[in-house]
């Protein structure tokens, strides 16, 4: 199907198009109006050209799951949304104020209103964690403000879901955010501690009370890395009038170990809002980094952060395991594509908890220039999502319990395994072609992950062949499968 085109003056599904409000590299975002909403609107839409980034499919996705699910004056208000098999697109309430980002043209600010925006931007991050909500892209231009002064939390695209599978950090191995912003447990991809977000935010304020940012803007990460080990210059340093209780609210959200940093985002606006009730430590008369064989020691004696304690994984056992399906896609795979679905409905009704993750693997040339979109302009990464969508409809499946994969890999067993170790899978289907003498010389990517997955492989053989000279043995017919433990 060709995708109807976004422009001024185009009617979408009722809502009528108006100018284009902002480009950038993952989205567009149009004004808009509905006859049946009261006030202006913005349509949010994916950047789908030749060269796409798959991570903005990613995301994008995900903010259609997490926004809906919010409520409240901290997010934009939702209305509505079109899936990736005709025109994506997602509806939200215009916010009417300003983004935070002018604010960087005069910067610094005075500790008046820093203490005012850094409290107005806990109680805003505070209400979205009770949603179950991380946001992790927490920045001046993703902060609007309402005409009352509540500040508004927008663009979830890169945010965790404690109910919902977590697409971003499932496929992708680098972590996804604004690099100044990023908490040191977030870079080594830890995406499930709602205390990232103070970090984002001591950023902001340290921004705002000295003009600079405390770990620069680092492009690698190697220096991403560094404030792990290294802590930033105090801001007292930096402005001898910035107050001994401010500095050391700054410098606790800005703790390497989210433990050290304020309980929750409520305590820090309460922080924020009592300034003389903050408890001051060495923090607050800090005027100088950290001496040399201190860095040294932390940075080669305490390499790593621990797992953050708040909002850790459940536990995927017993009755709610992980099941992994990796799908062949191709028209000669169709008939073990039916047998896959057929054999996941089976192990579902003895699994009623089981989370079921869909993959497939777009390959990649190892050489060769790829294009990320078909003859027709379509974005092969999108199409291969879509059907996945497709082949799992038949399972009924509420949007907590599955989740759907395009891996981009010139090796497709490889980036198979790579998801089953990341996202500890406690168990994979997938299907495969009948033996035959050439197959077996050069390997499949059936046999290779049996052969080297950390849990259980069923594999699932079809008897529907076009090849004369091979006749598949009974054991092999279509949907009986063989497991290793």
């Amino acid at each position: 199907m060709k995708r109807p085109l976004i422009g001024t003056g185009i009617t979408l599904e009722g809502y009528l198009i108006g100018e284009r409000v902002h480009r950038g590299a993952m989205a567009s975002i149009w004004a808009a109006t509905h006859p049946n909403h009261e006030g202006p609107l913005l349509v949010k839409v994916p950047v789908l050209a030749e060269g796409t980034d798959p991570a903005a499919i990613v995301s994008f996705e995900m903010e259609q799951m997490i926004l809906p699910r919010l409520s409240g004056p901290h997010v934009p208000r939702y209305f509505g949304q079109g899936d990736f098999e005709g025109q994506p697109y997602l509806v939200m309430e215009r916010i009417p104020g300003p983004s935070l980002l002018p604010n960087l043209e005069r910067l610094p600010l005075s500790i008046a209103e820093v203490t005012k925006i850094g409290g107005r931007i806990a109680l805003a991050l505070d209400d979205l964690h009770r949603q179950h909500v991380v946001h992790l892209d927490v920045k001046p231009s993703n902060l609007l403000t309402r005409p009352t002064g509540d500040i508004v939390l927008i663009d979830f695209g890169l945010s965790h879901h404690d109910e919902l599978p977590d697409l971003m950090g499932e496929e992708f191995r680098l972590p996804y955010g604004t690099a100044p912003y990023m908490a040191p447990e977030q870079i080594l991809g830890h995406r499930r501690d709602p205390r990232s977000d103070q970090f984002a935010l001591g950023v902001l304020m340290y921004f705002f009370v000295t003009g600079r940012r405390p770990f620069g803007d680092p492009l690698r990460m190697k220096g991403l890395k560094r404030r792990i080990w290294r802590d930033p210059v105090p801001p007292r340093k930096l402005r001898p009038d910035c107050p001994p209780w401010l500095q050391e609210i700054i410098l606790r959200c800005l703790e390497v170990h989210p433990a050290w940093r304020f309980p929750t985002a409520g305590h820090l606006a309460l922080a924020l809002r009592h300034p003389d009730q903050v408890k001051l430590t060495a923090r607050a008369e800090k005027l100088k980094q950290d001496g040399f064989t201190k860095v040294l020691r932390r940075r080669f004696a305490e390499p790593d952060l621990p797992v953050p304690t708040a909002k850790t994984p459940a536990r995927h056992d017993g009755d709610a395991p992980i099941l992994a399906v990796a799908l062949d896609l191709s028209p000669e795979a169709a008939p073990i594509v039916e047998s896959l679905r057929t054999m996941v409905s089976r192990m579902l009704i003895t699994l009623p908890g089981a989370r079921v993750a869909c993959l497939n693997v777009l390959k990649l040339g190892r050489i060769t220039l790829d294009q990320t979109n078909d003859a027709q302009g379509r974005n092969l990464h999108l199409q291969r999502l879509v059907e996945l969508k497709s082949w799992a409809e038949s399972l009924d499946l509420e949007e907590s319990r599955i989740s759907f994969h395009v891996l981009e890999s010139p090796d497709p067993a490889s980036a198979i395994l790579q998801y089953l170790n990341a996202n500890h899978v406690d168990h994979v289907v997938i299907g495969a072609r009948a033996s035959h003498p050439r197959w077996s010389l050069l390997g499949g990517v059936s046999s290779a992950v049996a052969t080297h997955a950390p849990c259980t492989v069923t594999v699932v053989r079809s008897r529907r062949l076009r090849m004369a000279d091979f006749t598949p043995e009974p054991e092999e017919e279509s949907g009986e499968p063989w497991s290793v433990g």
